[in-house]
Formats: C-alpha cells, sequence, structure tokens
C-alpha cells in the first residue's frame, strides 16, 4: 500500500511524547504509584520513550512494563498461539495508577484485550491510557487519557507508526 501523506516526524513525535509526559505528571500530581504498561509491539518503545522523559522531568525512575495481549485478542484463532511463560510484572500493578500505552486507538477492541489481559497480572488502582494516534471508529466505548495527535481517517486507511526501536526511523503515516 503506498503512504498517502506522512502525518508526524521525529521532531513531531518528540513533542508529543514531551506533552504526554507533562500531562501525566500533571494528572496524577507526580509519579508516585504511577507505571507505564506498553502494550506490544509499538505501545512498549513509546512506553520506554515516556517513561525517560517522566524520569528527566521528575529526576525519578518510574517503571515501565511490556504486556503481550496475544492470547487476549478476539481476531485471532487462539487455537494457533502458544502462550507466554513471561510474565514480568505480575503483582508489580496491584494499587498503582496503571498508564496503558499504544501507538494507536483504532476500534477500541486492541485496549480491551489489554485491559483484559492485565487483569490477570494484579489489581491497579486506576488505569489510564494514552497513545499516540487517536484515528476514530470506536466500537467499544473506550477514549484516551492522553493523545498525541487526533487523526481523522476513513477506515480504508491505515495509520503506519514507525519507532527508530523497531523501523530504524520515526515517522506516522496514512496509507
Amino acid at each position: 500500500m503506498k503512504t498517502k501523506v506522512s502525518i508526524m516526524d521525529e521532531k513531531a513525535i518528540a513533542r508529543a511524547i514531551t506533552r504526554i509526559a507533562n500531562e501525566i505528571i500533571e494528572k496524577n500530581k507526580g509519579i508516585k504509584n504511577v507505571v507505564l504498561v506498553g502494550v506490544k509491539t509499538r505501545g512498549v518503545p513509546f512506553a520506554k520513550r515516556l517513561g525517560k522523559k517522566i524520569e528527566e522531568i521528575e529526576g525519578q525512575t518510574i517503571n515501565v512494563y511490556e504486556l503481550d495481549i496475544t492470547l487476549y485478542r478476539d481476531d485471532l484463532s487462539k487455537k494457533s498461539i502458544e502462550p507466554s511463560i513471561n510474565e514480568p510484572f505480575s503483582g508489580q500493578i496491584d494499587k498503582k495508577i496503571v498508564v496503558l500505552v499504544d501507538d494507536v486507538i483504532y476500534t477500541g477492541r486492541t485496549t480491551r484485550a489489554a485491559l483484559d489481559a492485565m487483569s490477570e497480572k494484579g489489581r491497579p488502582k486506576k488505569v489510564q491510557l494514552a497513545v499516540l494516534i487517536d484515528r476514530g471508529h470506536r466500537e467499544i466505548p473506550i477514549r484516551p487519557d492522553f493523545v498525541g495527535k487526533n487523526v481523522p481517517t476513513s477506515k480504508d486507511e491505515i495509520v503506519d507508526v514507525n519507532f527508530i526501536e523497531i523501523d530504524s526511523f520515526d515517522e506516522v503515516r496514512i496509507k
């Protein structure tokens, strides 16, 4: 599929991360009892970058965890999936404010799967959602608390988020 338009470059992504990091700190009156949970795949580098930016601002480390939601998705055949035995943060989110981090929110189904997966890892005090791109078209009533950019799209378009950690460059494109 051809790239239609580039909507965020490296600098725009960095600015969005700085703004979201500040919003997380402000909304939670600091980062005491706050953890970040990145949804694999591209929510992870986004969460790590947010964590680094929050650390720069607050002078404190914030825990960043990875969440694999493969087994909780409702659009994949569960028969063909091997369960992951790695549970690096079980119990680490109990009574914490969890900021669930993903690159794009579309229908809300990925976020619903992430909430289901997280419920097996502990019982957070509160869950907030941070996304780099909100493209609309929700099928489930889920709304992000922190958004890098709202991008109205058609259902035929694809929002392609690239992070240097995975793709060797930073850019958000519509295809």
